[in-house]
């Protein structure tokens, strides 16, 4: 009985041995909580003018916003739609166009066709499909087609949609929309002088006409035929010639030379080559010849560009001026 005691004791003893030499019991694993996924915030839209601006294609439209002092109000609260001319619809403008609507004094001018291209409100395509017209902020209407397929605002087609910005939406159109007056106007508007301003090679010409009080004459019905020396033709005159005629005791002079390069009505290069000479609005005459296919009006001046047509007249540019016979 003594001998099973002790067998027991040393039996226990064993036991608790090993469990003190066991390793520890690994601790059971915690689950990791995994965050709650969180919306991505939508990108901030941009107003009409900076979405303008940044896409690239408006620089022209973004200039003449500008020079309307219009930025303000399409980066104000709107909400607007425009009809966005692209860089290359501006571009399709008669030539001198776009320099003439540039200028101050054509501020009016250039603000109502830019307004001619707003709407009042947010008007998608869905929703421009659905009208036959649309009312400006000009106050003149639009005139709104669906043909084949495209969108057409007046004449000019609707070649991307629903750009939206903060304060309203931009559809681009490939041509400038010129509200009805105006239309007519700047057809008219194209006279001798407009264009002369416009070319940018006869500022020394605009500018002796406008020392002559010329202007008002060659912007009148006419018609009349202009042989225009360039820039580079009145520096070829003798040095100082040109700072004495621009000087007002010399308007009479100036004025004389200046109707020595204009004929009465409209003659195309195709009859001026038919012609020996032809009296001039000063009521002297110039002689005219071809020499090896070139024109020349006495004998050294030469036709370099011809047929500029003008609204009241034509221009032909000449490379030297004339001076009438004494």
């Amino acid at each position: 009985m003594k001998r099973f005691s002790m067998f027991a004791v040393l039996l226990v003893v064993a036991s608790l041995t090993l469990a003190a030499c066991a390793p520890a019991a690994t601790p059971a694993p915690t689950a990791t909580p995994i965050p709650e996924p969180t919306a991505t915030p939508e990108p901030m839209l941009s107003d009409i003018v900076d979405t303008a601006v940044a896409d690239g294609r408006f620089t022209t439209l973004v200039a003449a916003v500008q020079a309307a002092e219009l930025v303000d109000t399409l980066k104000g609260e709107g909400p607007f739609t425009v009809f966005a001319p692209t860089d290359d619809a501006f571009a399709a403008l008669p030539e001198g166009t776009l320099d003439s609507l540039l200028l101050p004094e054509s501020k009016q001018a250039l603000t109502d066709i830019l307004l001619y291209h707003v709407v009042s409100g947010k008007v998608m395509a869905a929703d421009v499909t659905a009208l036959t017209s649309a009312t400006t902020v000009l106050g003149k209407d639009v005139t709104v087609k669906v043909d084949m397929g495209n969108v057409y605002i007046n004449e000019a087609k609707v070649v991307i949609t629903d750009i939206e910005t903060s304060n309203g939406v931009i559809h681009v159109i490939d041509a400038v929309l010129l509200p009805p007056t105006d239309e007519a106007a700047m057809e008219e508007k194209n006279t001798i002088v407009d264009i002369a301003v416009a070319d940018g090679r006869f500022t020394t010409l605009v500018a002796a006409l406008t020392a002559a009080e010329l202007v008002e004459t060659l912007s009148s019905e006419g018609p009349f035929t202009v042989f225009a020396p360039t820039d580079d033709a009145f520096k070829a005159l003798p040095a100082g010639t040109l700072d004495t005629l621009l000087l007002p005791e010399s308007k009479q002079a100036l004025t004389d030379i200046l109707l020595y390069h204009v004929v009465s009505g409209k003659v195309m290069a195709a009859d001026v080559v038919t012609l020996s000479g032809a009296t001039t609005v000063l009521g002297k005459d110039v002689t005219i010849s071809v020499k090896d296919g070139k024109v020349f009006l006495n004998d050294t001046v030469q036709v370099i560009i011809t047929d500029i047509e003008a609204s009241n007249g034509v221009i032909h540019v000449i490379d030297a001026v004339l001076l009438p016979p004494q």
